[in-house]
């Protein structure tokens, strides 16, 4: 991912970009993402699902005059040299857009993802009432995983609002780009853009320690640097948070290893043994009910012992297995989630069998039988 640009701004008395009406239309719609590209009509994607606005295709000259008047001339620069471009757009000071310029075929093409004014509290995410209680923890890592668009940033930025409200702490982020805005509660929030307030996440993170954080957001796990300098975070007495791109929590572990050379694992895995606290996995699917376009369906791991022991044995494919024989402990598997949005009537059925890790478990789960775990360790 290239380094995030400054937010462009236009003078007061200038001249509104022709894009802002685009934009308009996404927030007016509800849509989540705007999406540009030569040859095609704009799409807007609603409900999880792309759909055409009602302007003509429009020609690759024409994105390129609306893309250019966004851009300062440093971003402009940094797009020419690059091919790409990551920076937000503030559309109105309540609407927010996170936006990829980008070259495909030798055209430029744009996505833009809507960020919400308000943050949600957990419970108009429809998230598990376990989340409360892991971003109450002062200590340790919490990563929140799942693909692009399943809602990872949102649920963060409810986590890092809850201990913004209710506790006397700093909070110090480091984005690429900022999506959210923290007006200070409790904590007081200081958060550093990627481009803008430092000039990329090495020099953030090593300065970090320096701005006396209590709880800390690094955003994406996306190099060891990055991994490193939260797990050192994390083992010092500070609440981190992070986001990946991995399916589950055993496939969260293995990527987050995969980062680092073969020789250094085997410390790797000792050090995330003990400091990781919770890892979140999440899809979002389409809802059935009324007032609620889209529910996450969560997976939760919390570190207990057992979860200690196979991440340092080297045994992430068994942490499933723990998940699966920890209900009681606030640990939660997709089919027991998409059992209960079944049987509440948030998701179709048909939809959570689509999205079941094993079709056959979750049609038993339905009937009130558990698939056995015992003989794990």
């Amino acid at each position: 991912m290239t380094e995030a640009q400054p937010i462009s701004t236009k003078s007061a008395s200038g001249p509104e970009p022709e894009l802002n009406k685009y934009f308009k239309l996404a927030v007016k719609t509800k849509a989540s993402d705007l999406h540009l590209k030569a040859g095609q009509p704009p799409k807007l994607r609603v409900q999880g699902s792309l759909k055409n606005t009602n302007t003509p295709p429009m020609p690759a000259e024409q994105i390129e005059k609306l893309v250019l008047e966004l851009f300062s001339p440093q971003q402009k620069d940094f797009f020419m040299e690059h091919g790409q471009i990551d920076f937000a757009h503030d559309l109105d000071g309540e609407n927010r857009f996170r936006i990829n310029v980008f070259r495909q075929r030798g055209v430029i093409s744009l996505a833009a993802r809507r960020v919400e004014s308000t943050i949600p509290p957990f419970e108009q995410l429809h998230l598990p009432p376990i989340v409360e209680k892991i971003a109450g923890h002062h200590q340790g890592l919490v990563l929140v995983v799942g693909a692009t668009g399943s809602g990872k940033s949102t649920t963060i930025a409810s986590m890092i609002d809850f201990i913004n409200r209710t506790r006397s702490s700093h909070i110090v982020t480091v984005e690429d780009p900022i999506e959210y805005i923290f007006k200070d509660g409790k904590a007081i929030v200081s958060q550093r853009e990627v481009g803008i307030d430092v000039a990329n996440y090495d020099e953030a993170l090593k300065s970090l320690m320096r701005q006396d954080p209590d709880v800390v957001l690094v955003g994406e796990m996306r190099d060891a640097v990055t991994v490193t300098a939260a797990m050192r975070a994390a083992e010092t007495g500070h609440m981190v948070f992070g986001t990946m791109h991995s399916e589950d929590a055993p496939q969260s572990v293995q990527r987050l290893l995969d980062l680092f050379p073969q020789v250094e694992r085997d410390l790797v895995r000792q050090t995330l043994s003990l400091c990781l606290r919770s890892i979140i996995s999440q899809k979002l699917l389409p809802s059935i009910k009324e007032g609620v376009s889209r529910v996450p369906v969560v997976e939760v791991l919390l570190a207990n012992a057992t979860v200690r022991k196979l991440i340092a044995e080297s045994r992430e494919g068994d942490l499933t297995t723990v998940i699966k024989s920890s209900l009681n402990e606030g640990m939660q598997d997709f089919t027991y989630n998409l059992c209960e949005l079944i049987k509440s009537g948030t998701i179709d059925p048909k939809v959570g069998f689509e999205y079941a890790p094993n079709k056959d478990e979750l049609k038993m789960a339905l009937k009130g039988i558990r698939a056995s775990t015992s003989g794990l360790i």
